[in-house]
């Protein structure tokens, strides 16, 4: 076997088990003969790669949850990612994204990344201003909108206003090379708030959590 020949199939197998990887996180939890269904592989073909990424700790086994009376025989095994594989899974993705987005300078221009980022947030703020707008706390209506995205956002109050915390951020590895899309997305936060808004830190910079301050709203003295 040739060396070309090797390599290619090396990265047929690896893209294979990227694949069955992609479907337990869909999913969730998935049996061998689920995952079978969704490629034209055997049962045996599949567990030959389930082995693999078992063994490099990317997914794990466990007992299939039942609800109500459970049937007869041994119940059902299935695999189910680990932080890990979570980690793996999201960095394969990051690093698609960001050579998409160099593709995308290289053909439309240096300009083009900063045009999408404000699109891609402008969208975000087009499908939520009416409910964050509308809500009794609009800073938390916020931070619920980032929580179910899965930023895992929440407020502080501090003695100034409050503190906009997303202690996980999706694209953070595409917005260390790009930090314009950190830059659009304090944009859109100030415009959904109407205040102004500071970014104290991000992960994109290595901070632990991506802060925002929101300073309490200035009232004037009424004169007697």
């Amino acid at each position: 076997m040739s060396s070309d020949v090797g390599a290619t199939s090396h990265d047929t197998e690896a893209g294979t088990r990227t694949r069955v990887l992609g479907v337990i996180m869909a999913r969730g939890a998935a049996t061998a003969a689920e995952i079978a269904e969704e490629f034209t592989l055997t049962q045996a073909a599949v567990r030959r790669h389930l082995s693999a990424l078992t063994d490099t700790g990317l997914i794990t086994t466990r007992e299939r949850r039942t609800y109500g009376s459970r049937g007869r025989g041994r119940p059902a095994k299935v695999f189910v990612p680990t932080d890990q594989g979570r980690n793996a899974f999201e960095h394969s993705y990051d690093k698609l994204a960001i050579d998409l987005l160099a593709y995308l300078a290289e053909q439309e221009g240096p300009d083009a990344v900063e045009k999408y980022a404000r699109h891609r947030f402008a969208g975000f703020a087009a499908e939520h201003s009416q409910e964050i707008s509308s809500a009794a706390s609009p800073v938390d209506a916020l931070a619920r909108v980032l929580a179910a995205d899965g930023y895992m956002a929440t407020v502080q109050p501090v003695s100034s206003g409050q503190q906009l915390c997303q202690h996980h951020c999706p694209v953070a590895a595409v917005a260390v090379t790009y930090p314009v899309f950190c830059i659009a997305e304090t944009e859109v936060f100030s415009s959904l708030l109407g205040s102004h808004v500071q970014r104290l830190a991000t992960i994109a910079h290595g901070d632990g959590v991506c802060t925002t301050h929101i300073p309490r709203p200035v009232t004037k003295e009424v004169s007697r």
